[in-house]
């Protein structure tokens, strides 16, 4: 038995959970998700508890019962508390701006690059170097949070670029460091 999918998913209060066949559709304070889950699994309400059941030991069900359960739980954080990502931008004159909703970001291109936020997604800037995405959806929430990393990944030698919040870059030594050893 899977050690995460056997355990029961506890709905807070404030959180609504429809469950028709394997469509789940879940609202609370934040917003309304919504997703459809393999047929194979057994999704029910029980005790203000969710509960996924799988139909047997097969490989398939194993690996669908720990992610079911944990797409369920993701839904139920989103809709409560919401996710967010930080991302940091490290170089010289690199920095991010709020115009309207859209993320214009300055990271060294002879352009500035613009992001426009997918629905239920919404940027915050703490400083010109340090930014958040948040939404209700994780998956999209970090989908987008790479697609910003994507624009200016971190430097190897130098670690210029957009990296996550905390994010360790390993710096490679550069050819003066080598000769100078020899």
């Amino acid at each position: 038995m899977s050690r995460i999918g056997k355990l029961p998913v506890v709905v807070p209060k404030g959180v609504k959970v429809t469950i028709e066949g394997s469509k789940v559709t879940v609202t609370g304070p934040k917003g309304e998700l919504y997703r459809e889950f393999s047929p194979d699994m057994g999704i029910s309400f029980e005790n203000d508890k969710i509960v996924v059941r799988r139909p047997s030991d097969a490989q398939n069900h194993r690996s669908l019962h720990g992610l079911s359960r944990t797409l369920l739980v993701n839904m139920i954080d989103g809709v409560s508390k919401g996710f967010e990502k930080g991302l940091e931008i490290v170089g010289v004159g690199f920095r991010a701006e709020k115009t309207g909703d859209n993320l214009v970001l300055r990271v060294g291109y002879s352009h500035p690059v613009e992001f426009k936020p997918k629905q239920g997604i919404s940027f915050a800037l703490e400083t010109p170097t340090k930014l958040k995405v948040m939404g209700i959806d994780k998956e999209q929430v970090g989908q987008v949070a790479a697609e910003i990393r994507s624009v200016r990944k971190p430097d190897s030698y130098k670690g210029k670029g957009i990296r996550y919040a905390g994010e360790k870059i390993k710096l490679k030594p550069g050819k003066a460091v080598g000769k100078a050893a020899k």
